[in-house]
């Protein structure tokens, strides 16, 4: 069976930033401690006018742009949120229309906690080998929400990363896709009611056994199922919930910073749930050279994990400048706790 590759790629964070301390010091909370237990120094903040569509909107653009492929050619898309803006009405229907898609494409919205997006990948991925299409989109895009004075408003953030795939023998495929597998169980540690503004969360159980039971799981399946060494891989990107969580799991497993540290983004854009491991990614495929292996391994709470194995078929290309400041990759923007712009 054909392999699939990615041959564009994208992602949006909205210009506006809020330092943790900030947020601490409303709460009259330590922002020491906090910055300790955390890792995440800052968050990202959408814009009053933004949403998960639009950031979904400007990631894809940028996806197609890096591709050259023409939109009409595409004839997928799969978009994984916590966030979309109609509990009923498609957010990947208005992308297929704004993004000028071919009008008979696969679509659909995904949720699955934070791993909504690698899953969407999965299927584009299978699309490909099957295939049934020759190009399609995966996205994960979410403005994360938190209750004012929760743990989650920490860290909740925004963002969204777009995936071009295409077949693994396209003159512009970047890095194949080799292989995938998830784990999946009941187990509720974070939730939220279709009626419910914020969600809730099982406070400490949701990293043993939530995150770290899934993710530890998945990596033994890796190894046992795949065959391989996570010590020969060159890069591991894990689901970012905090700096912590993933340094932990790890190091628990002999993988080293050095393989982390290119797609280690979550201390300066905080955790963008269903955008995480694939922002990371991105920052990975900017830097990787070619027949360098990727390990993407998304957590998405509820519960279950996506491992997906990579390898590069030429050196990464970073995204443009112009694009790069477009996609608020820099930024100069603070808001004190209140909202307002910081000075």
């Amino acid at each position: 069976m054909a392999h699939s590759a990615i041959v564009g790629f994208g992602v949006y964070l909205p210009k506006y930033r809020i330092k943790i301390s900030d947020i601490a010091r409303h709460w009259q909370q330590d922002p020491v401690g906090l910055l300790a237990s955390l890792g995440v120094e800052e968050k990202s903040v959408p814009g009053l006018d933004e949403d998960s569509f639009t950031f979904a909107f400007e990631a894809a653009q940028l996806a197609l742009e890096t591709s050259g492929i023409p939109s009409s050619q595409i004839s997928a898309i799969f978009v994984g949120s916590e966030s979309h803006p109609y509990a009923v009405k498609p957010t990947s229907g208005m992308l297929v229309s704004a993004l000028k898609l071919d009008p008979f494409s696969h679509a659909a919205d995904l949720e699955f906690a934070c791993k909504a997006g690698t899953a969407g990948l999965q299927i584009v991925d299978s699309f490909i080998r099957s295939g049934q299409v020759k190009f399609g989109l995966a996205l994960g895009t979410d403005t994360a929400q938190g209750k004012p004075g929760d743990a989650l408003e920490y860290t909740a953030a925004a963002g969204a990363a777009a995936f071009l795939l295409g077949p693994a023998d396209h003159k512009d495929a970047l890095c194949r896709v080799e292989r995938s597998l998830s784990y999946t169980t009941d187990t509720p540690d974070f939730w939220r009611a279709a009626d419910e503004g914020y969600p809730s969360h099982a406070g400490r159980f949701t990293g043993e056994p939530g995150y770290f039971a899934h993710v530890r799981e998945t990596l033994r399946a890796v190894v046992e199922r795949w065959k391989i060494e996570l010590s020969e891989l060159d890069h591991v990107v894990f689901h970012m919930p905090n700096a912590k969580f993933p340094m932990r799991i790890a190091k628990e497993f002999g993988i080293t910073k050095q393989q982390m540290s290119v797609g280690f983004i979550v201390p300066t854009i905080g955790n963008t749930y269903s955008a995480c491991s694939l922002i990371g990614l991105v920052s990975v495929l900017e830097k990787a050279r070619k027949d360098q292996r990727i390990l993407v391994v998304s957590y998405g709470s509820g519960a279950g994990c996506d491992a997906i194995l990579m390898t590069m078929q030429k050196n990464g290309k970073a995204l443009p400048v112009d694009a790069r400041e477009h996609s608020y990759l820099k930024y100069d923007e603070y808001l004190e706790h209140s909202g307002a712009l910081a000075a």
